[in-house]
């Protein structure tokens, strides 16, 4: 029969189809929006299962774990004198401070994301280095307050 043999084929190309678009997508870094979005869905999950478990769930990203993870877009978390309280992409910064560190153009970058935070939130740009390919980026990240002691974030590096 034509008919289904047909219709199998139109089945397995549209199959394909999606399996191109969905790798392509996973390909494609993450955007400003998409950042802002993965801060926004971390406060919730630490207003929901508590500062110790967000931040464990945090750090799980480091290891491809966990639900605060989408391709290079992870969540990070400090404390207001600036030492790492969990990093979804090295769980080796994970209480060091970064307070007194640089970009390549000289730029206090903890400092002026805590600076953002301290407002209640915002945006900052700064070179950092990517995760996967380990060069240094253009990137913009989002940061929020959760409360006195913590604030978090997430960035989108530049294309």
């Amino acid at each position: 029969m034509p008919g289904r043999s047909a219709t199998r084929l139109a089945l397995t190309f549209a199959a394909s189809l999606l399996l191109v678009a969905g790798s392509a997508r996973a390909e494609q870094p993450g955007t400003k929006p998409e950042a802002k979005a993965l801060v926004e869905k971390a406060a919730a999950f630490i207003k929901k299962s508590g500062k110790p478990a967000g931040l464990a769930e945090i750090t799980a990203a480091a290891d491809k774990q966990g639900t605060l993870l989408d391709r290079d877009l992870y969540i990070f978390a400090y404390d207001f004198t600036g030492k790492v309280v969990a990093h979804g992409a090295n769980k080796k910064l994970v209480g060091k401070s970064l307070y007194d560190m640089q970009d390549t153009d000289g730029k206090y970058v903890i400092r002026e994301l805590m600076a953002a935070a301290g407002k209640g939130s915002g945006w900052v740009d700064y070179k950092w280095s990517h995760p996967e390919t380990k060069k240094i980026h253009q990137k913009s990240a989002y940061v929020l307050k959760i409360d006195d002691e913590l604030w978090i974030g997430c960035g989108a590096y530049s294309k």
